[in-house]
């Protein structure tokens, strides 16, 4: 039976993931430092180990209130189109191992009109619900065509 293991983390009360294979290091919180006209969910940059990485907040991606950061907000840092980029989230819950059998498509009328294309599908179990992230497809074409620039 094949399985995926997956970074369950928090925005607001709903649970996602992504998977552990595409995810660098999680980190606690830093405040980033505010870039110049960027777009509001890109919260700004952070110097993590010499590297300088671009934050986005998921929350303000997602179309959701911004929260107050805690104790619990963390940063979680992966690669998308060889570029590291930060997400910041409410918290990160647990690492997961989920067996295919609990894992579903994503229903068309959540993931028809293209904008929400980073769905990638939902695992159920233990009454729970969570929606499974495609990290290249959270940044629009354009957001990526810009981090690869700013790599080179």
């Amino acid at each position: 039976m094949a399985t995926t293991q997956q970074v369950i983390f928090k925005i607001e009360h709903e649970e996602y993931g992504l998977e552990i294979m595409r995810v660098n290091i999680i980190e606690k919180y830093q405040e980033p430092v505010k870039v110049p006209n960027t777009p509001d969910y890109i919260e700004g940059i952070i110097n993590l180990r010499g590297e300088v990485i671009p934050v986005y907040s998921l929350r303000k991606k997602f179309g959701m209130v911004n929260k107050e950061i805690d104790d619990d907000t963390m940063i979680i840092i992966t690669k998308t189109m060889d570029v590291k980029v930060g997400f910041i989230v409410d918290a990160v819950v647990e690492i997961k191992v989920i067996d295919e059998e609990n894992v579903e498509a994503a229903p068309k009328m959540i993931t028809g009109n293209g904008l929400r294309k980073y769905i990638k599908s939902v695992a159920k179990f233990d009454s729970r619900l969570i929606v499974l992230l495609d990290v290249d497809m959270i940044l629009t074409e354009e957001e990526q065509a810009s981090l690869q620039n700013v790599a080179q």
